[in-house]
């Protein structure tokens, strides 16, 4: 398994040479050779610091699923906008613990890191047995809700994605 060794991330090589070419908006052959000698020596030297490789199972459902954060993304900055402008009393704030059935700790970390992005959550912390997170909502109206809507929404695709 030479391309492993040579090769070993080989979705973040990809998504490397995409940003580079979206940050400079250009596809120069220069740029191009350069975000593809990133895009392949970057993974290739930090491999050791991140540890074992974590297949994943569903590559078109894990891009489905960056385009449903994508967009709760931009639909949660509306509905933040909207609550921070209008009457203050209108906040109801808190706490919610929200049951983890995922084994892959990336998966986890990666829902861990899905809530903390959309605006007006953010994870507080996960267990130590990673079968809890505490999540901050700005607006917690039905705490069941928001609990079916993370595992629904984001946890689902996750337990395929990484096969757990």
């Amino acid at each position: 398994m030479k391309t492993a060794r040579w090769l070993p991330y080989p979705y973040a090589s990809a998504t490397l040479l995409a940003v580079w070419l979206m940050l400079n908006s250009t596809l120069a052959p220069a740029h191009v050779l350069l975000g593809a000698f990133l895009g392949w020596s970057i993974p290739l030297l930090s491999s050791r610091l991140l540890g074992r490789r974590v297949p994943l199972r569903r590559p078109l459902l894990a891009l489905r699923l960056l385009l449903t954060v994508l967009w709760d993304i931009v639909v949660a900055n509306l509905a933040v906008a909207r609550l921070i402008l209008g009457p203050r009393a209108a906040l109801r704030p808190g706490f919610v613990r929200v049951p983890v059935d995922l084994r892959e700790p990336y998966a986890v970390f990666t829902l861990a890191c899905i809530i903390t992005l959309t605006p007006g959550t953010v994870s507080s912390s996960i267990s130590e047995d990673r079968r809890w997170l505490l999540v901050h909502a700005l607006d917690v109206d039905d705490e069941a809700a928001l609990i079916a809507d993370i595992r629904q929404r984001y946890e689902l695709p996750l337990k395929e994605i990484f096969a757990c």
